[in-house]
């Protein structure tokens, strides 16, 4: 299973001593065992939610902001600030002719030993950076500290016979306003955020009763405790789980919980049962493995000392990582600069083919040059897909409910050879620019695609796994061959094996070889018609 740790069965450790990775490892070969090879539909059965609970999810829509992402940005936006104050001011005083290699030096150890100072001092804390005047004065008292070390090298060393006092009285001055102004800045929208909720991270309990309320308790009471406890889920009947818990209300079961976490942005599903029921642990993860949330297990009620990275804390409370949502913080700032930069790049390079397509198909066909088709996007939302028309207008099957095949009379002329060499997908790239769609990843779906009568997360366990990452244009499995006709379970059950495999081994460098690879592969026409 995709984000799980992988290996063997072995005999669970006494209580006492417990092991957070041999637990994992074990629920993570038990969940595997199950998605090995075509089967019946993973995951939960869609279900209604109760009007509390989609109150609830209505009001939770918006995207949380990432706090290491935020922090980071902060952190060079000081940095940028500081380099163009010091430019500046040389250039103002004896202009950038003066810019030396010792100024240079001068200038790059100062922006280091800025930001090494401003980290010192707390500067890049939620709870500082939110505070007007308290990160205003620390930003000042860090700045100041650069200048004073800066000063006291210039009068012990020859350097001062070389630097202009002048640039440097400048450069302290003008760094000292725009910090402070920007961190004014920074405040205002970091306030704007925890308003709005954006700073939090959203959580869910599953399991209710005493437990879940002792949980709530105690992560309550620990000290900048971020976690907001949007609401319980629980399969059992309400005289062994309340509808209320420490002031938090039960808005369903597991198999609302799922259509609950399809609408809400939600961080993090926290199970609250004992960590010894291993095997009702692993029936609720066999309906919410699927789902890009990370899940993590309270060993807070079992009071266990473990010894592994598996586990984590919040304050004091232990936790075991059991699943980790793919592709967070960096790591999406880093896709998504990648996809802008090469789709745009591409879009530029192939706008003499996609102009040359859209002519041809108006010349063999009558109707429009795009074909727009709803498919799942991620976390199973419904996205409109472009592509050249390469059916007959009053052919198209938007719907997909008749799969594509060799010699299918609904294919025009011009529409077979752009399907053979996938230049139908090229005005995909305009879903990618607007955020709908990445350059790799699994490739969307029709909403109703289906084998032997039956919709794909019937044939293939796990199915709905592939979206815990944004859809792509190109793909694993495309470039492994498993591209065109899908006639046959086993065909989608290998690409849903590539999809699960890619969301589990995702890096830039991966990406970049799988974009490299995709020409290469497109020669291969055998399935694409």
């Amino acid at each position: 299973m995709a984000t799980l740790a992988q290996s063997s069965i072995s005999p669970a450790p006494p209580p006492e001593a417990e092991d957070a990775a041999s637990l994992r490892r074990r629920l993570a070969e038990e969940l595997r065992r199950g998605t090995e090879g075509p089967g019946a539909s993973s995951g939960a059965p869609k279900a209604d939610l109760s009007p509390e609970a989609t109150a609830i999810a209505d009001s939770l829509r918006t995207d949380g902001v990432s706090l290491p992402v935020l922090e980071g940005s902060v952190r060079l936006i000081d940095g940028a600030l500081v380099l163009a104050t010091g430019l500046a001011a040389l250039a103002a005083t004896v202009g950038l002719d003066g810019l030396s290699p010792l100024s240079g030096g001068l200038l790059a150890a100062s922006v280091l030993f800025a930001l090494a100072f401003f980290q010192a001092f707390d500067c890049y804390q939620v709870s500082v950076m939110r505070a007007v005047f308290a990160q205003v004065g620390r930003i000042a008292s860090g700045w100041t500290l650069v200048f004073a070390m800066v000063a006291i090298a210039l009068v012990t060393t020859p350097l001062g016979e070389s630097i202009a006092s002048p640039w440097l009285g400048l450069w302290y001055a003008g760094g000292l306003v725009t910090l402070a102004a920007a961190r004014l800045l920074v405040s205002r929208r970091i306030r704007t955020w925890m308003a709005q909720g954006r700073l939090e991270r959203r959580a869910v309990i599953v399991g209710g009763g005493s437990a879940a309320a002792d949980l709530i308790h105690e992560l309550e009471s620990q000290p900048d405790n971020d976690i907001r406890i949007c609401g319980i889920f629980d399969d059992r009947a309400s005289d062994r789980s309340p509808p209320v818990v420490a002031g938090y209300p039960k808005l369903g079961n597991i198999d609302a919980l799922v259509e609950f976490a399809r609408l809400a942005r939600i961080d993090m599903l926290i199970v609250c049962i004992p960590v010894r029921a291993e095997q009702r642990v692993l029936e609720l993860l066999r309906k919410l493995w699927v789902l890009p949330i990370d899940i993590r297990l309270s060993a807070h009620t079992d009071k266990l000392r473990f010894r592994s990275r598996a586990s984590s804390f919040i304050g004091t409370v232990p936790f075991i990582d059991v699943v980790e949502k793919p592709i967070t913080n960096w790591d999406m700032v880093a896709k998504r600069v990648f996809d802008i930069v090469f789709a745009s790049a591409a879009l530029v390079a192939l706008s003499p083919v996609m102009l040359a397509t859209a002519l041809a198909i108006k010349l063999d066909s009558r109707g429009p040059v795009l074909f727009r088709q709803k498919r799942y996007g991620f976390n199973n939302e419904i996205i409109e897909v472009l592509k050249f028309r390469s059916m007959y207008h009053e052919m198209a099957d938007p719907d997909a409910k008749r799969v594509v095949t060799k010699g299918d009379p609904r294919v025009t002329r011009v529409g077979r050879f752009i399907r053979r060499a996938s230049i139908d997908e090229l005005p995909q790239l305009f879903n990618v620019l607007s955020g709908e769609l990445s350059l790799v990843g699994p490739r969307p779906h029709a909403v109703n695609a289906h084998t032997d009568n039956k919709t794909w997360d019937e044939v293939v366990y796990g199915y709905y796994a592939r979206h815990k990452v944004k859809p792509g244009v190109t793909g694993w499995a495309q470039i492994n061959g498993w591209r065109g006709e899908v006639d046959t379970p086993e065909k989608i059950q290998k690409r849903v094996e590539c999809d699960l495999y890619y969301i589990e081994n995702w890096s830039i460098p991966f990406d970049l070889y799988i974009l490299v690879m995709t020409p290469i592969r497109l020669l291969n026409t055998e399935n694409a018609y």
